[in-house]
C-alpha cells in the first residue's frame, strides 16, 4: 500500500490508493495519446493519460499534494478506457483514475452546491429505487400534463444554463419502469432453456423503461426465464466515478447479495457503464474480506445483453426492419469489457438492415457518465467532434449505452441530424415483433380459407 498522501488538512492513510504496480507500468511511450479526447482537444500534457497517470504517481509518492492543480486533470478525464486499448502495457487508467478521485474526495470534499446535489441525487435518490420511480413518475407528469410544453413555448426554459436546456429538450417519453411493472419472475416462451437475471438500472429504468421490457421480450423469446431481483439497486458507477468510494461499495454489496439469491446462470446487462462497474466489483471491494470472494463470483456471471446471446446462441431475427443503420461504441462496452463484434453480428443478422460502418465508432461521445453535466463545455466539443463521424446517410444509431444514446440525441439535434437514436436490443426486439406479427396474420389467413 502507498504512504499516506501529505495534504495541508493533514496526512491520510487510504482505504484503497492507487495501486503501485499499475502506474509503475506506465512507460510514458506516448501512444495513448492519439486515443485521448482531453488530449486531442487541449494538447496539454496534463491532460493526456500518461500525464494523468505520472500525476497519480507523484502523489503517491510524496512529490506532490492533493490539490486543485491535482483535481482538474483527474477529473476532467472521461475515464473512457479508450487508452487502455492503445496501452502497450496494459496501464489500467481507469482503476487508477477511480482511485485518484476517491483520495480527493476524501481530502478536498464538494461544497456548495456541489455538495447539495450530490448528496440529494447520488445519495439521496440513486441509491433507493422507491425515489426513483417518485422521480421517474414527476418527469412523466411534467411531459404529459402540458407543463413541458408550456415552459418550451414561454421560453422559461431558457433560465436554465445551455447544457441542460439542450438536455431537456432531447428526454425520451418516459415509459413505465420494469421494477414496478413486472413480476420478479417471467418466464420463458416455451421450454426454459436457463434462469438468468436482468439489472434494471437506475437511468435506464426510469428513462429508458421500454429498453427493459425490450431485453426481457428478447430474452425470454431465446428460452430464458427472467428474474428482475427486487433486492438491486445502482450499479454505484456513477458514485465511483465522482469519488465517492463509500457509497460505490455500499451498493456493490447490496447488489451481490441480491443476485447472488436468484441463482442464476447470468446477470444480463443493457448498460455499457453498469456492466463494465458489475465486472470491476472485485477490484472495488479488493480490500473487503467478507465481499471480496463474493464479488468475483458475481462478476463471472455478468455479461452484456449482445455477449450472451452470441455467445450462446439465439433465434435468428426474421422479421423485416428496413433501415441503414451506424453503431457507436459505447467506451464501457467496447474498451471496459472488450465487447465489440457482439453488437454488430446482432445488428448486421436483422434482415433489411443495410449495415454502415462508422468511422472513430469507438471515439468517446462526452457522455461519460454525468461528465456532460459536470464538465459541459468539454463534453459538447468531443460531441462535436463525435457527429462528424457519423455518417449523413444512416436511418438508425444503435448504440448500448443510455448516457450515449442521451448525448447522441443532443447531437443529432444540434447537428440537424434525422437519425433516430436506438439501443442495440430494441431493434432485435422490432425484428421478432414483426416476425410474430406477420405469422400471425399468415394464420388467421389460414382460418379464412
Amino acid at each position: 500500500m502507498s504512504a499516506p498522501v501529505p495534504h495541508a488538512k493533514g496526512n491520510y492513510r487510504w482505504e484503497d490508493p492507487p495501486d503501485e504496480e499499475k502506474y509503475s507500468a506506465c512507460v510514458h511511450c506516448g501512444l495513448c495519446l492519439e486515443s485521448c479526447p482531453t488530449y486531442l482537444e487541449t494538447g496539454h500534457e496534463q491532460q493526456s493519460p500518461r500525464g494523468r497517470v505520472h500525476l497519480i504517481k507523484s502523489v503517491a509518492e510524496g512529490k506532490l499534494s492533493i490539490s486543485a492543480g491535482f483535481e482538474n486533470p483527474v477529473f476532467t478525464c472521461l475515464d473512457c478506457r479508450a487508452c487502455e486499448t492503445a496501452c502497450p502495457s496494459g496501464v489500467q487508467v481507469g482503476s487508477l483514475i477511480e482511485a485518484a478521485r476517491g483520495q480527493i474526495r476524501k481530502a478536498i470534499p464538494l461544497t456548495g452546491w456541489k455538495a447539495f446535489l450530490h448528496s440529494f441525487f447520488l445519495r439521496g435518490v440513486f441509491p433507493h429505487p422507491s425515489r426513483l420511480h417518485v422521480l421517474g413518475k414527476l418527469m412523466k407528469v411534467y411531459q404529459k400534463s402540458g407543463l413541458q410544453s408550456f415552459l418550451r413555448k414561454t421560453g422559461l426554459l431558457n433560465l436554465l444554463p445551455r447544457h441542460l436546456r439542450e438536455m431537456e429538450r432531447v428526454l425520451p417519453a418516459v415509459s413505465d419502469p420494469v421494477m414496478k411493472t413486472r413480476p420478479e419472475v417471467i418466464p420463458a416462451e416455451g421450454s426454459a432453456r436457463g434462469r438468468v437475471a436482468l439489472l434494471a438500472g437506475c437511468v435506464m429504468d426510469v428513462m429508458f423503461g421500454e429498453i427493459n421490457a425490450a431485453t426481457i421480450r428478447v430474452l425470454t423469446r431465446n428460452g430464458y426465464d427472467v428474474v428482475v431481483p427486487r433486492g438491486q439497486r445502482c450499479c454505484g458507477a456513477l458514485h465511483i466515478h465522482a469519488g465517492d468510494r463509500e457509497q460505490g461499495k455500499a451498493l456493490a454489496r447490496q447488489n451481490i447479495d441480491a443476485f447472488l439469491a436468484a441463482d442464476v446462470e447470468s446477470v444480463v446487462v443493457n448498460a455499457a457503464g453498469c456492466g463494465c462497474a458489475l465486472k470491476e466489483y472485485p477490484e472495488l471491494l479488493h480490500n473487503d474480506p467478507e465481499y471480496h470472494d463474493k464479488a468475483v463470483r458475481f462478476a463471472e456471471k455478468v455479461e452484456d445483453i449482445s455477449q450472451f446471446l452470441v455467445a450462446r446462441g439465439y433465434q435468428k431475427p426474421r422479421g423485416r426492419v428496413e433501415a441503414r443503420v451506424a453503431y457507436h461504441d459505447a467506451c464501457h462496452l467496447a474498451h471496459g469489457q472488450g465487447v465489440r463484434s457482439e453488437p454488430r453480428q446482432l445488428l448486421r443478422e436483422i434482415p433489411g438492415v443495410e449495415w454502415i460502418e462508422m468511422e472513430l465508432a469507438d471515439r468517446c461521445c462526452g457522455s461519460a457518465g454525468i461528465y456532460n453535466l459536470t464538465n459541459p463545455e468539454m463534453a459538447g466539443k468531443i460531441l462535436d467532434e463525435k457527429m462528424k463521424a457519423v455518417p449523413d446517410q444512416i436511418d438508425l444509431l444503435a448504440m448500448g449505452n443510455p448516457g450515449c444514446m442521451l448525448q447522441l440525441m443532443m447531437g443529432a439535434r444540434k447537428h440537424g441530424r434525422t437519425a433516430a437514436i436506438v439501443h442495440t436490443v430494441q431493434l432485435l426486439d422490432w425484428s421478432y415483433e414483426r416476425e410474430a406479427r406477420q405469422a400471425a396474420g399468415q394464420s388467421e389467413a389460414e382460418k379464412g380459407e
